[in-house]
């Protein structure tokens, strides 16, 4: 087994295999280093051993004998891309049903690829962060980091304390337990009601699920943040933007990555919309409300009671109320910014 060691000189230029794969997108670690053992991973025609170490701008790498990595995929940059996702686009780079995707409207990185943070189903809107940077995708999503996911929802059906309270405490899941970190009314007229919920994990149709187990429907999903991320009002539905240096660090910071420094000044990104062929114009308007102002709109009313409790009244909202995409023209961003983690 030694024999097949590759020696690689310790220093600055070179990482252990799997943080490599991991910040290009191929998995997390722990994975990674699972393929390696089962001899599944090599590099440069040579079996992978755990412990190898490469100058990530020397290597090809193969799992089970496919190309998935060359020198040409190799960026030291962390970029992060905001996307106001819309209703009926599906979170996945190819889809069998060829419906339209959430990458119809991005633009292409010059290096490597766009990784989506945290999915959202095809009935859900709002939210939908992406990265270049594998290895932050994966800590944001996993749920030992307890990362906080906040959704506007529109529910049909009485709400009462008991149910408040049981949402809170937790409800059993075919997949588990789950419960919501914080509930917040938010407005609303007759049975439909809003609420702004939190939740530290990110399992298939929690929030719909969770609402479901206690005989309330979801009539409405909007996720307005992600990692102290917040929704920009001024997204349009298919619309993107770059996140700033700060907004970067704020989402390293909440899984404990080292902070990126700022080496070029960058002016502020516009809204942008890259041409799509499945769904070229987007509604921006929906039954009464535009999603773009959901911030401002959700929750008008007046609160009869405490927080939180059943009687509530008030005028909400009106009824109704990885991946690589097209060109990107307009393009600045943090150059040579390392996106190493701690």
């Amino acid at each position: 087994m030694e024999e097949n060691k590759q020696e690689q000189p310790l220093g600055a230029d070179t990482e252990k295999l799997q943080k490599i794969l991991a910040r290009a997108g191929f998995g997390s670690r722990r994975l990674l280093e699972r393929l390696i053992e089962e001899g599944r991973i090599s590099v440069n025609g040579t079996k992978a051993q755990l412990g190898d170490r490469f100058n990530p701008q020397e290597i090809v790498v193969r799992i089970d004998g496919k190309v998935v990595y060359t020198k040409d995929d190799f960026h030291d940059e962390c970029r992060v891309l905001m996307y106001h996702k819309p209703e009926g686009e599906v979170s996945t780079l190819d889809d069998p049903e060829d419906r339209p995707t959430v990458f119809d409207h991005l633009p292409k990185p010059e290096h490597g690829r766009f990784i989506y943070i945290g999915r959202l189903d095809i009935n859900t809107q709002g939210l939908l962060l992406f990265t270049t940077d594998g290895a932050l995708a994966n800590a944001l999503m996993h749920p030992s980091y307890e990362v906080e996911r906040v959704y506007a929802v529109r529910i049909y059906g009485e709400m009462t304390d008991e149910i408040l309270s049981t949402l809170k405490t937790g409800v059993t899941l075919e997949d588990g337990p789950a419960h919501f970190e914080k509930i917040t009314y938010e407005g609303g007229e007759g049975r439909n009601a809003w609420y702004h919920v939190t939740l530290k994990e990110g399992k298939k149709r929690e929030v719909r699920r969770l609402f479901e187990a206690v005989g309330l429907t979801v009539s409405r999903l909007i996720r307005i943040s992600y990692a102290g991320i917040k929704l920009d009002p001024k997204l349009k539905t298919g619309e993107f933007r770059e996140l700033s240096f700060d907004e970067i660090n704020t989402l390293r910071r909440a899984v404990g990555f080292k902070e990126i420094a700022l080496v070029h000044n960058f002016e502020k990104i516009k809204p942008q919309r890259t041409a799509s062929k499945k769904s070229p114009n987007l509604p921006e308007k929906r039954e009464g409300m535009r999603p773009d102002n959901h911030l401002k709109n959700i929750g008008r009313g007046r609160r009869s009671s405490k927080e939180g409790s059943a009687s509530v009244q008030g005028k909400g909202l009106k009824k109704g109320g990885h991946s690589l995409g097209g060109g990107f023209k307009k393009r600045v961003t943090p150059r040579g910014a390392s996106s190493n983690t701690k």
